[in-house]
């Protein structure tokens, strides 16, 4: 009899783990991957920013994982409402839980909740074209914008803001979005950073995009551009980001349409504004015993939107246990409690890159096997009878091809590159059936 094993969510931890226990597992293996969406793929169709199709290259892995025989893609199925932990212990030997961390934390400032004030994570749903975020969801009717935070999440939202709709065409961004993109009013994005330029998380890749970016011109201040150590003492990666910072420092703007400020040693207070957001209080800061302290030098940008990116954390699943001190559920190498196992950033919190989940996937994979060798599967509930008898119909892979195929089909109709994200939910519902 064949191991039972059900993934909740299909992002790059959730496929890995399948593919792990295809490879690891010492008999026959039957994976089940539960995925709310139609979609799977997780933060490399929804996160990855659309000019980066390299990144995006590696759903071509994914899919042939997806594709191996005993693994089943079981889309459209809602964990906690759908089906329980309950349930699917009862159903399967084994449950994985890879649902990542796709909420921003919050700045904890007076104004945050005000109009105009949102998430990154928002912003980079609505440009990657996720169903939850419906493409009227922004107008880019403000000149100046605020990027709060310096990784590559905010240097991607800043890349987006900064380019052209031409420039995004060829890639997979919905239709409206690009049209939304083509209206925007922003003519200066601020990117602002709480520590100096040694402490940014952003890529050297990364970065330098920014400075090559024809309709923008980068523009860092030079008393903002010095470190608080010797360049020297500095680990390549940083070193690298350090001296690019400091030549844009040093060169005069080119006057080009838009304009990028990327600022250091400030940190948010307030956002202002009567009914919505209309300015961005900052307050200049030091080091002060490795801790960052601010000095009583304040300065305000006349902004229309803040945009958070100040790191993720996961959410609690329902019945699952979840620590509220490190954003994680509790494990022991992946083992949650018996039978019930992690992976990915639900599992470590949201470090390291989309590679650095496979081999966190095969430690929890090992972890399961060892807990599981010389005990026989047990003949279980069947999933299928369980979701036939809730009137669940999954989408299948067949399905989920023929989404795709929908959204080749739009994008020759639109002469726009191999893919355009089909509009919504109802969209790609639509195209589940579709002949061919």
């Amino acid at each position: 009899m064949a191991l039972r094993v059900v993934i909740v969510g299909s992002g790059p931890a959730g496929i890995y783990t399948a593919e792990a226990l295809t490879k690891q597992a010492p008999g026959p293996v039957e994976v089940d991957v539960l995925e709310r969406l139609p979609t799977p793929y997780g933060l490399v169709r929804y996160g990855v920013a659309p000019d980066h199709t390299s990144i995006k290259s590696i759903a071509g892995y994914l899919r042939r994982v997806l594709e191996l025989p005993g693994v089943r893609f079981l889309g459209g199925v809602r964990f906690g409402r759908d089906v329980t932990a309950e349930d699917l212990l009862a159903c399967y030997d084994a449950v994985v839980y890879c649902t990542g961390a796709m909420v921003d934390r919050r700045l904890g400032i007076p104004g945050e909740d005000l109009p105009g004030s949102v998430a990154a994570t928002d912003f980079v749903n609505w440009y990657c074209g996720h169903p939850d975020v419906p493409g009227d969801r922004f107008v880019l009717d403000s000149p100046e914008v605020a990027v709060i935070g310096v990784g590559n999440v905010a240097v991607d939202v800043v890349r987006v803001l900064a380019k052209t709709a031409e420039e995004l065409r060829a890639t997979d961004v919905p239709e409206e979005v690009l049209a939304r993109l083509a209206g925007s009013q922003v003519k200066a994005v601020h990117m602002i950073g709480r520590r100096g330029p040694e402490h940014a998380k952003f890529t050297l890749k990364e970065l330098r995009e920014l400075g090559e970016l024809a309709n923008a011109d980068v523009c860092v201040r030079p008393e903002e551009a010095p470190v608080s150590v010797d360049p020297a003492d500095l680990p390549r990666q940083v070193r690298g980001n350090v001296e690019v910072i400091r030549a844009w420092a040093a060169r005069p703007p080119a006057g080009r349409p838009r304009r990028l400020d990327v600022r250091f040693w400030m940190r948010p207070v307030e956002i202002l504004g009567d009914g919505r957001v209309e300015a961005l209080r900052l307050e200049r800061t030091r080091l002060d015993g490795g801790r960052v302290v601010g000095t009583g030098e304040f300065e305000t940008l006349p902004v229309g939107m803040v945009l958070r990116s100040v790191g993720y954390r996961s959410v609690p699943l329902p019945g699952v246990p979840f620590s509220e001190a490190t954003m994680t559920v509790p494990n022991e190498a992946g083992r949650v409690r018996e039978r019930e196992y992690v992976a990915g950033w639900l599992k470590r919190g949201p470090t390291g890159v989309i590679g650095t989940n496979k081999s966190d996937a095969a430690e929890t994979v090992r972890t399961l096997l060892a807990d599981l060798a010389g005990r026989a599967p047990v003949r279980r509930a069947d999933p299928d009878d369980l979701l036939a008898g809730r009137g669940i119909s999954p989408v299948t892979y067949r399905q989920w091809l023929a989404i795709e195929a929908a959204e080749a089909e739009l994008a020759r109709s639109l002469d726009r590159g191999e893919r355009v994200k089909l509009p919504g939910l109802a969209a790609m519902i639509d195209a589940l059936d579709r002949p061919g």
